[in-house]
Order: C-alpha cells, then structure tokens, then sequence
C-alpha cells in the first residue's frame, strides 16, 4: 500500500523540493493539498494531479486515507498543525524554521515524544549540504584537534531599500524569533561543532516602521535587520556571529571554523571548502568526493523513516536547539546580559 501525504500549505520550497522529491518516490501519493486560497490550492493539484482540494487544513488533519503530512505554511501555523496531527496519528514533516518561539518548539517536541510511533521530521537547509559529509569526517578525525574559534556572517541586502513594504519574513506575528540566516547557519554550526552554552546579541532594525503590503497600514517591525552574536560552544570555543538582511553588495558568506590542529572554511553559497592543517602555510581547497557527496534526499529520508525507522535529520530535538539560540539572542538584546543555555522551561 502507498504511503498517502496530505500537503497543509503549498508555498515555494513544497512546489519547488517537496512536490518534486515525493513525485520520485516508488508506492507514494499525494492525495489531498490545503493552501490559504482555493485558486492557488487546485493549480497545485491540477500541476501535480492531487485528487482534493482544501483550504482548512483541519480537512488534510482529519482525513482518514493520510497517513503523513508536509507542513509547508508559515511558522505561525507550525505548532498547531503539527500537535493535531500527531493527536489524529500522522506522521509530521514540518518546513523549517520549526516554530516562532521555544515555547512552540519545545510542546511540538512534548508532542512527538507522546506518539513514539510517528515519524516527526524538519526540512534541514540546503545549506552546506553538499559538503557536510566532508567536514563531519574531517573533524571526527581530528583535523581541527580542540575547537577555539568559530565564525559565521551571512549578509544580504533584503531589507535593504526602507520604502519596501513590510515581507512576510518580517512579520513578528507571522514568522516569531526567526530571523534572516540565523537559525539556518546555527543548525549547520550545532551538527558540526556542538551546541552553545552562553550568548550575548545586539539587534537592530535599521527601518523600524514599514507599510503591510495588504491594508497599507504603517506597522511595527519588530525583527531584526541586523544582528550581531557573542557566545561560547559547550566545548569552550568562542563564537562570533553577524547576520545582516541591510548590506549592500554583501561578501560571500561562510562559516569558519579555527582549532588547535586546523581551520576548515566553508563558503555557503558555493559549496568550496578550504582548510589547513596548523602546520601548513596557507589554505587550500578540499575537494567534496562524488560518493560523500549528500544531495538533497529530503523526501525521501522521511519516507524511509515512515517505512522502516530510524533516525531522522533533523529531528525535532535539533530543531529546538536552533529555536532555543535564536530565542536566547533576543532575550539576550533586550535585557543586555550574557544567557546562560539552556533556557529555563516557561511556567
């Protein structure tokens, strides 16, 4: 019998990943799609031949021919869709970023650990992907010997221009703590190097008033524009990290990693890796292999979960440690102290 997946929100990354990936899926059907419009949801399913059509999510939820769902709205929907669908007995793969805020985050976590039998999966990031391989096995190896430095920007000019109406990605209602690369690069940085026990932020947003593109009304913008990072990783390396969505012909972003033995640099948009041995004179580049090589396999690393078990990643215990940093960050801006990590469990 094939697994039937029940689409509850078809934006860009579902059309353009997760539609695609399923469709090369042997024995996998898509039988039912949710969109906020009727018009957006039944083009979807006339492009992909999806048989129903909804626009209340609770529908896909409640339909007993759905095995699983692919949560692709925007983060204000994730908690919700995700709890009732494990309380109905899907399996859940949620779009990243998980949630707006911790206390979201950590009761889809609640809510996962009560159903051990269903597969709960985040969307990982494009990200470095091509080359994680390569730098997972060079550190498991010593090459960087004791992490000591790890730095990280990722500039852009999205927000640049301060007469542009207010995204969707700056909607603090919409879209919570998330922030431009943040959460995305500190995935990456955890499954490399470890999680942080300490942070320290400064937040700014450079154009604090912008008109909502829907009621032309002047709003609030209430996440940052730029944001600049302090912290220590459990393993006792200091970290710094800028984030900036207002940096006119920005440079080429990357993480870089700094040990006793090593650097390993890896730009983001590229896929190159350099690195160096600390005897060594100069960077030089790694080659990413063909076989360690990691392609996007999204959809179907949650399906072979779903079918067989397993781990998956990442998993919703990653994505609360992404949540739980970007969080940090803001409560550390705003009350102007150094966080200590974990985050105290809300009342």
């Amino acid at each position: 019998m094939p697994i039937r997946i029940g689409i509850i929100g078809a934006g860009g990354i579902v059309r353009q990943r997760h539609l695609p990936g399923l469709a090369k899926l042997p024995d996998v059907a898509v039988v039912a799609v949710c969109n906020r419009t009727r018009t957006t949801a039944e083009a979807v399913a006339h492009e992909w031949g999806i048989p129903r059509v909804t626009t209340d999510w609770r529908d896909v939820v409640a339909m007993d021919d759905v095995d699983a769902v692919f949560i692709g709205t925007w983060p204000s929907l994730h908690a919700e869709a995700t709890i009732a669908a494990l309380a109905a007995g899907k399996h859940v793969f949620c779009q990243a970023r998980m949630a707006r805020n911790l206390r979201e985050a950590r009761a889809m976590l609640r809510a996962a650990r009560e159903h051990p039998d269903r597969v709960t999966m985040l969307c990982p990031p494009p990200h470095a992907m091509a080359g994680d391989r390569v730098v997972r096995r060079l550190i498991a190896a010593g090459y960087l010997g004791e992490p000591r430095e790890v730095h990280a920007t990722g500039f852009a000019a999205t927000y640049l221009d301060p007469a542009a109406p207010l995204h969707w990605r700056l909607d603090f209602d919409v879209q919570g703590y998330n922030t431009l690369t943040l959460g995305m690069w500190i995935e990456v940085i955890h499954r490399w190097v470890g999680r942080h026990r300490r942070v320290a932020a400064v937040l700014k947003t450079h154009t604090p008033r912008r008109r909502h593109p829907v009621t032309g009304e002047w709003v609030t913008v209430r996440i940052a524009e730029s944001v600049a990072i302090a912290a220590e990783l459990a393993s006792g390396a200091v970290a710094a990290y800028h984030f900036s969505g207002a940096a006119a012909n920005p440079p080429p972003n990357r993480i870089e990693l700094y040990g006793t033995g090593g650097t390993l640099i890896y730009h983001l948009e590229t896929d190159e890796i350099l690195g160096a041995r600390a005897s060594e004179a100069g960077l030089r580049p790694i080659p990413i292999p063909p076989e360690e090589r990691r392609e996007w396999s999204v959809e179907a690393d949650f399906i072979r979960a779903v079918r067989e078990g397993g781990p998956v990643e990442p998993s919703f215990e990653d994505g609360v440690a992404y949540m739980e940093f970007t969080e940090a960050v803001y409560r550390s801006a705003e009350s102007g102290r150094i966080l200590t990590l974990p985050l105290p469990e809300e009342e």
